[in-house]
């Protein structure tokens, strides 16, 4: 055997590996799902003078659409109100500004402690604004919610007493729902990788006692744990999961509550996803680049520090993927699919993200038949977005230079489409060539090496799938465009 059947192999380990993880989170999940008899400690009641004060920030950039609807789900939550303050962190450069101040005006008029800060320079974006948020108010805790978040009334009024627990509760997060998951089968997909990473992944590391993750939006953080863990920081593009594991290699905890959920919007076209999945994948890169050597020297289990590797490095699953794509062409050819690879273990572990997905489903969904019948288009998006994220992947290794790139979140058609739309860019192009050349690989496989086939012709639908999808909804986005300008002329 040559020796690209060998790197081939590698690559198949490694993402072997991580099927492997899913498969055991999921294993946790489904025995703390059990109906064991509960031992965690019933909470007292507390009276209105006994709850602490608590601030509430909304970072905003560029968010017309949803702005509103954002302060008014949180001017309505229920919490003393003497012991709330609400803060609008905006860096717009659109009119949302003159939507989030009048919208701020509206409810300090009627004795809401609420206020508006904005800024122009974006300096650590939204790192930075939180930052110049906490400089700007107190609060014992501080709530956070991103703009297209429409909390429950009773948020607070659950989350808060949970850091009564244990006073080195740094953090608590609660489960993201959504408004939009119904719209086409793109929207279903993220639907159910979001159930899976909530449903399954977030409940078993917080039930294991893991390194876990603050998800940015529909949390709470203790006040005192931002401060020493050194604050909020914009040197990466995942400032939630960098405090998260500074805080916690300092002997903090989080918790999470999967019964409290936050409905929130899912990006609506091919372009948006993939821009938001660019970001978290980048983010998470850089973290393991700045934290990963501090998390393996800690005095934390082995065990602990293994999971939190696995836990960032996740992404690279992406690379992984392109690589064994790319290779699979001259494995064909030279070695006729022989490999040193053991396939039981890649059977194995290609079980891993679709039972994790189906247990989310069953544990959380009445209505799981009709959900999972969308998996398969998770899987497909799944295989098309490899790229776009070892680009991000790639960008983190080598410390190219951060631009956050907001998901615009807007309702679909319309002013929105004009207003918010992303063009079309190259990478869907090279989806295109990806699929091509997966496509003639499968076909060289059927002669060659046809146990390989079935698995590169999956890699061709994936990534072809993808491609259309990005075209297909670019070339509606270009259409709308020109129907509003036309009709605006």
């Amino acid at each position: 055997m040559s020796w690209v059947s060998w790197v081939y192999s590698t690559a198949l380990l490694g993402m072997s590996i991580l099927g492997l993880n899913m498969l055991f989170l999921t294993m946790v999940t489904i025995i703390v799902r059990l109906p064991w008899p509960r031992r965690i400690r019933p909470l007292p009641p507390m009276a209105d003078d006994e709850w602490p004060t608590v601030l509430v920030q909304l970072p905003v950039f560029n968010e017309r659409y949803v702005v509103d609807r954002l302060i008014d789900a949180v001017a309505a939550l229920d919490y003393p109100a003497e012991r709330l303050t609400i803060q609008v962190l905006d860096d717009s450069t659109d009119d949302t500004s003159t939507f989030a101040r009048s919208r701020v005006a509206y409810y300090r008029a009627r004795g809401r402690s609420i206020t508006y800060l904005h800024r122009t320079d974006r300096s650590g974006f939204k790192a930075g604004a939180l930052a110049a948020g906490l400089e700007a108010a107190d609060g014992e805790f501080v709530a956070i919610f991103d703009a297209d978040f429409v909390p429950p009334v009773d948020f607070l009024r659950r989350t808060i007493p949970e850091f009564s627990r244990d006073p080195r509760i740094a953090a608590v997060q609660t489960r993201w729902e959504h408004l939009n998951h119904a719209d086409d089968a793109l929207t279903r997909a993220e639907a159910l990788a979001l159930d899976g990473y909530f449903g399954v992944e977030q409940l078993a590391r917080s039930r294991l006692g893991l390194l876990m993750v603050f998800n940015g939006s529909a949390g709470l953080w203790r006040r005192t744990a931002i401060a020493d863990a050194g604050g909020w920081q914009g040197d990466t593009l995942a400032e939630d999961l960098d405090l998260s594991y500074r805080a916690q290699l300092l002997g903090w905890r989080m918790t999470y509550l999967p019964n409290v959920a936050s409905p929130a919007e899912l990006p609506t076209t091919m372009a948006a996803f993939k821009r938001q999945q660019f970001r978290w994948a980048k983010g998470s890169f850089q973290v393991l680049r700045k934290l990963g050597p501090r998390l393996l020297t800690s005095n934390t289990t082995l065990f602990r520090k293994l999971a939190g590797i696995l836990h960032l490095s996740s992404y690279f699953g992406n690379v992984l993927l392109i690589v064994s794509l790319l290779l699979s062409l001259p494995v064909v050819l030279l070695d006729h699919g022989q490999t040193p690879m053991h396939w039981g273990l890649v059977g194995l572990a290609g079980f891993g993200p679709p039972v994790l997905g189906a247990v989310a489903q069953l544990t959380m969904r009445k209505d799981w038949p009709k959900r999972l019948l969308y998996y398969p288009v998770l899987i497909l998006v799944g295989i098309g977005l490899t790229f776009s994220n070892t680009l991000a992947t790639w960008e983190a290794i080598w410390g190219a230079h951060n631009d956050f790139l907001r998901t615009p979140k807007a309702p679909p058609g319309g002013e929105a489409v004009r207003a918010y739309a992303l063009p079309l860019d190259w990478t869907t192009w090279a989806e295109t060539f990806l699929a091509f050349y997966a496509l003639v690989t499968g076909m060289l496989a059927l002669e060659l090496a046809h146990g390989l086939a079935p698995f590169i012709f999956l890699y061709a639908i994936g990534f072809g799938f993808t491609a259309a999808l990005g075209f297909a909804q670019a070339h509606v986005v270009e259409q709308r465009q020109t129907a509003s300008q036309t009709q605006t002329n």
